[in-house]
């Protein structure tokens, strides 16, 4: 296969993140893989690319999408970067990425295209840098599925089965994801910046990530501190999206904290069933630091750790520096309430925001908790989409009080509870990756029936429509198979 043949599929690449100093990256070919097969192709991504493989083989594809061949005008490099992890500070990179660069899409926009798991690297440390099938297709299952649900994500072109083994705590079958971001810059990007490059680069780093995805911000007479109140509101407002479906990243490191605002790095991810803020499932969480409940506080935690990189460039004083830091950092808690507060406020049919709002929805999380409801099946019953339309409990004295609160609230304008209801209906999913179904579509897409994770797949990236797979996939599990789920993080 040759570069030609390639380039009438509509690639447009450039490699812009080359421009920075050398220090942030290193030229990386993919390691070739023994025996690439196409396993899936996300053809609408594709499109909204500019990419058309309608007249390509399932060989050249395998090829192109596990490094074997390179689309032209790729430059492929993996990126340098650090990152707490689990509260310790430590030097990282792509250990098993590479970057083939930055496709231009038919509207102008820039967006990364990278390959995961296409072998070692500069910043590989001890790993392999191959990927499981598994946790591959599980990337490409949930990332597709949050960008259905209207949440700011990476998402995944392609996977590709590699022909070899990888070894884990078992031996599996590896394969490559083709994985597409605004960016891949992250907060431990500008961590590694501070600590290790020094003031230039971070400032050459700064001015590069502001010109890519915050511009306004060069106008501020102080652009460092625009562009940090930029994230902070954009993360107040990611994590506020996860809260409202129950959505548990699972590792929330600074090193998989997107600048962009986007969720990135769906290793250990899943999601709430039984509403309960301790819910861990990551085996590696051992302490709980990432848990459901904390995912508002760890994102605070984490731009705290990028105010303290970009204090050189907030200020020439250190002093000074930390003082506009910290009143930048105080304004997270108030930034997560009104998003939160809209959020769930949509879920509840409120139109807008008022005194008692609040109350009402952490009184009903309560409630639930309590009663130990489904999250999802929670907001579902309230509009009237349950299943079966009984919530068991709702029928107890302190429920009854607080929906005769929430009626009274939602139909105090004048305007039926019915239409209140429809309203609900685009902002509560029908449909959520169940963590006990996404395991058994992993297992059977990993033994070869991939028709099964297509199916899931159609119906999870259409969450809140009801066809004919909802009562399936409205299933929850049993309380004995939720208490032992655990999910790994697939290196």
């Amino acid at each position: 296969m040759d570069q030609t043949s390639l380039s009438t599929a509509g690639w447009n690449l450039r490699q812009s993140y080359a421009n920075l100093p050398k220090e942030f990256y290193s030229h990386q070919k993919p390691d070739p893989v023994k025996d690439p097969g196409m396993v899936l192709l996300n053809s609408p991504l594709a499109s909204t690319l500019g990419l058309d493989f309608d007249d390509y083989e399932e060989k050249v594809l395998a090829n192109l999408f596990s490094g074997n061949e390179l689309p032209p005008g790729s430059d492929p490099i993996s990126q340098a970067y650090a990152g707490h992890q689990f509260g310790s500070f430590t030097l990282l990179g792509d250990g098993r990425a590479i970057l083939l660069g930055e496709q231009v899409t038919p509207e102008g926009n820039s967006l990364d295209v990278q390959l995961k798991g296409a072998g070692r690297s500069l910043y590989s440390r001890r790993g392999d840098g191959r990927a499981t099938l598994a946790s591959m297709l599980r990337e490409f299952l949930v990332s597709e599925a949050m960008h259905g649900l209207g949440i700011p994500t990476t998402r995944s072109l392609a996977v590709v089965t590699t022909g070899e083994p990888v070894y884990r705590e078992q031996v599996q079958a590896g394969a490559v994801l083709t994985r597409v971001a605004s960016s891949h810059i992250r907060v431990g990007t500008f961590e590694y910046a501070s600590q290790y490059l020094g003031k230039e680069s971070l400032k050459a780093l700064l001015d590069y990530t502001i010109q890519r995805h915050y511009p306004e911000a060069a106008q501020d007479e102080n652009p460092g501190l625009a562009f940090f109140h930029q994230v902070l509101n954009q993360q107040a407002a990611l994590v506020a999206s996860w809260m409202g479906v129950g959505f548990i990243h699972g590792v929330m490191n600074t090193d998989n904290m997107s600048i962009a605002g986007e969720t990135i790095d769906y290793g250990p991810c899943a999601f709430l069933n039984t509403y309960d803020p301790g819910t861990v499932y990551s085996s590696i969480d051992v302490q709980g630091r990432y848990a459901f409940g904390n995912q508002p506080k760890i994102a605070h935690w984490n731009l705290s750790c990028l105010a303290s990189a970009l204090l050189p460039l907030f200020h020439e004083e250190k002093e000074k520096a930390v003082s506009i830091a910290q009143d930048a950092l105080n304004a997270f808690p108030f930034r997560f309430k009104e998003h939160y507060a809209k959020a769930m406020g949509r879920k509840l049919g409120l139109k807008e925001r008022r005194d008692g709002d609040d109350s009402l929805i952490s009184d009903l999380l309560q409630i639930a908790e309590e009663q130990r409801w489904d999250y999802t099946h929670t907001f579902l019953f309230l509009q009237g989409d349950m299943p079966g339309g009984k919530l068991q409990g709702s029928e107890l004295p302190a429920f009854q009080a607080w929906y005769r609160r929430w009626n009274a609230r939602v139909t105090g304008d004048g305007i039926p509870l019915s239409e209140i209801q429809r309203a609900m209906q685009s902002h509560n999913p029908k449909i959520i990756p169940r963590n006990h179904l996404v395991e058994a579509t992993l297992s059977q897409a990993v033994q070869g029936d991939i028709g099964s994770l297509y199916r899931f797949l159609e119906v999870c990236q259409n969450p809140f429509e009801t066809g004919k797979y909802t009562r399936l996939f409205q299933e929850v599990p049993d309380s004995q198979w939720e208490r032992g789920y655990q999910t790994f993080c697939g290196t």
